[in-house]
């Protein structure tokens, strides 16, 4: 039989024929090769066919090897953390840091009273937490030996009682005043556009705050009771007392029953409802809840560390924000983009960029570094982690041509990079850094543009191992975990609804390395059945190179 492959553009159809028994799919341009052969039938099959897919494969030059519907727009999910961290590499730079502080702002008698508010000045740092930096693989972290005690947890908020400490070993004895958590370095715009209510409640949807503490979540724990009908445990941690709420409503269900486990918590409430049950004979049930303000939060536990070491705060914690006053956000460029969001005027975009003359006297008491910006790009490719992928986004619109680190200062620069590189305007549209927004769309084209620039930067065997690797680490760890795939992909994967992506650089049979861009939108809710063809096609890529 012979077979004709259609090009996407029909102006271009030169009825070149191939021999085989599947009819190669609509949208697909090239010559007919084996690797489309076999790419038509993994996606002919049952499960999948309905679906909506879009594939680009370059070689490190950018010459196509494979395309299918690469022109076409998806939801890149977390793919959109390569364009994030992308642009970051470029325009922050690789060994950028960031400092958090502590000021005394008001008059200090000697060093022992303060008359005024005692700041705790957000810059931006993602890593106020228990995290490890660097990132290390899971087959080099330490292994617990069977029947030892677990390697003892890292306190989540150590490094702000680390400058507790510090603030004491000044000799500050009383603060009349408040403890202030100051976010104000970004505006306070927690959300961006279309992220989905459901996601607020959770750590992977945690607002985001230049004052970021413990990637601004609390793990919540749910134990079973000794008995079947006795209460059920709850355990926050960290525990700052009088942040949230507890509602509880939960027993201990008989053997085998399993965790019914639920946790709500209203927009803008800081009650904590937790309810269900959890079987006698069940593993503990850990959640990330998200804080709701992290700022007020960081305020809160600040000011109790400080008590606990014999400074007296007359005052209360507060969290200091500030409003956008961006309002070139509104330029007809973003507006063709649907980008409109409501800023409005507040007290000003300061920074490095603009100074406020303010009558206030002002010591800085306490500073701590950030890691570099490459190691947590490390982090933020490695685990997916959102709230990273927003801090830089607002770090672009801080930090580059004096913008306020909104939202919209940050996708300006975003789209502008893009454009700069090479990738045509019409293949992205993104509102946010992390790609949790909906509104996000991106071509296969252009994250396979986007690929084949930053693997021609100084900075790329930085930012590529970054990259998840298959069969290794990340959000790959459990697959590709066999020969040849195995240690030989390096990839951003993307989960959002019924959208899935996977992109990166692949290492084939031939040793030779390639780009690959996959998209899939409309599978059906609740299978993988897309995601097991998406890796079939890698291998499939593989071995025909």
């Amino acid at each position: 039989m012979s077979l004709v492959c259609v090009p996407l553009g029909w102006a271009q159809a030169a009825n070149v024929g191939c021999d085989g028994a599947v009819t190669l799919r609509a949208g697909r341009s090239g010559p007919c090769t084996e690797l489309a052969r076999t790419i038509d039938g993994l996606l002919g099959e049952t499960g999948v066919v309905r679906d909506h897919w879009g594939i680009a494969v370059t070689g490190m030059d950018g010459a196509s090897i494979y395309s299918l519907n690469e022109g076409q727009l998806f939801q890149p999910a977390s793919n959109a953390k390569l364009f994030t961290t992308t642009a970051a590499m470029a325009l922050l730079g690789p060994d950028r840091t960031f400092e958090t502080k502590i000021v005394a702002r008001g008059v200090l008698d000697g060093t022992s009273a303060l008359k005024g508010d005692l700041v705790l000045v957000g810059g931006g740092d993602a890593n106020l937490s228990g995290r490890e930096i660097p990132y290390v693989a899971p087959a080099l972290r330490p292994k617990v030996e069977k029947g030892a005690a677990p390697l003892p947890e890292v306190n989540p908020l150590r490094y702000l009682e680390e400058m507790a400490d510090q603030v004491a070993a000044t000799g500050l004895k009383v603060v009349n005043g408040d403890v202030v958590g100051d976010d104000t370095l970004f505006p306070w715009e927690p959300y961006a556009q279309d992220w989905s209510i459901d996601d607020a409640v959770w750590g992977y949807g945690a607002p985001v705050s230049a004052l970021t503490i413990n990637d601004n979540q609390i793990k919540v724990t749910v134990s079973p009771g000794v008995t079947a009908g006795s209460p059920a445990t709850v355990l926050v941690d960290p525990a700052v007392p009088a942040y949230y709420t507890l509602d509880v409503s939960l027993t201990t269900g008989e053997k085998k029953s399993g965790s019914h486990v639920q946790m709500e918590r209203a927009l803008g409430s800081k009650v904590l409802r937790v309810y269900g049950s959890i079987g006698v004979d069940s593993q503990p049930d850990e959640e990330e809840v998200a804080i709701h303000d992290p700022a007020e939060y960081a305020a809160m536990a600040l000011k109790g560390m400080l008590e606990a070491r014999g400074i007296v705060v007359t005052g209360k914690a507060r969290a200091k924000h500030r409003i956008s006053m961006d309002a070139k956000g509104f330029s007809e460029e973003m507006k063709g983009l649907g980008v409109e969001r409501a800023m409005v005027a507040g007290s000003g975009a300061g920074g490095a960029c603009s100074s406020t003359p303010t009558e206030i006297p002002e010591k800085t008491l306490v500073s701590h570094m950030s890691p570099s910006l490459a190691e947590d790009v490390t982090v933020t490719n490695k685990v997916s982690q959102n709230l990273h992928a927003e801090l830089w986004l607002r770090h672009l619109g801080k930090s580059v041509y004096c913008g306020d680190g909104s939202i919209v200062s940050g996708a300006r620069l975003v789209r502008a990079f893009l454009e700069h590189v090479g990738i045509d305007k019409d293949d992205f549209v993104l509102f946010d850094g992390s790609g949790l927004s909906g509104h996000d769309l991106v071509t296969p084209r252009a994250t396979a543009r986007l690929l084949q620039y930053a693997a021609g930067q100084s900075w790329f065997e930085r930012w590529k191992m970054s990259l998840p690797v298959g069969g290794e680490d990340g959000s790959l760890e459990s697959r590709f975990g066999k020969a040849p795939l195995k240690d030989h992909v390096f990839a951003k994967t993307g989960t959002l609804g019924e959208a899935r992506a996977l992109s990166g650089y692949l290492e084939c049979a031939s040793g030779r390395t390639v780009i690959f861009s996959i998209m899939v939108g409309n599978h059906l809710p609740g299978t993988s059945e897309d995601r097991e063809a998406m890796d079939k096609i890698v291998a499939a890529i593989a071995a025909a190179n």
